[in-house]
């Protein structure tokens, strides 16, 4: 198996084939959740028309779905937030709003702001050495 554009490398859980590691990860923990009873019914690529006024514009395809205290949850693991997908999960919830949904995310934005203030100080004189 190759990568994808984004760099996302394709990976196979239980005969399955997810398009990321970070997506395969995601599924084995709401796998578990649903056996736990957390929640259930848990669904693999669950799809919304999208229609306006009749006329149906789209398809919203999420990762995964379920039910979690009596609401349906509908989640994307995301790396990379496309145009595309910015504009369908606009529409979705414009079209559903009591609908739940749900970003993960890949990749944990490190701003730097949580970490002690000498592992800061080293990344400053490291930037310092390089500049």
């Amino acid at each position: 198996m190759g990568f994808s554009k984004y760099c996302a490398k394709p990976t196979i859980v239980d005969g399955i084939r997810f398009a990321s590691k970070a997506e395969s990860r995601r599924y084995c923990e709401l796998k578990n959740l649903d056996r736990a009873g957390v929640i259930s019914a848990l669904t693999l690529q669950p799809k919304f028309p999208l229609e306006v006024k009749g006329v149906k514009v789209c398809t919203y395809i999420g990762d995964f779905s379920y039910v979690e205290n009596g609401k349906l949850v509908i989640e994307d693991v995301k790396g990379v937030k496309t145009d595309a997908y910015k504009i369908k999960r606009k529409l979705l919830l414009a079209l559903q709003p009591d609908l739940d949904h749900r970003e993960v995310t890949t990749r944990p934005r490190q701003s730097g702001r949580n970490l002690p203030a000498e592992v800061r100080e080293v990344f400053r004189e490291a930037n310092r050495r390089r500049g």
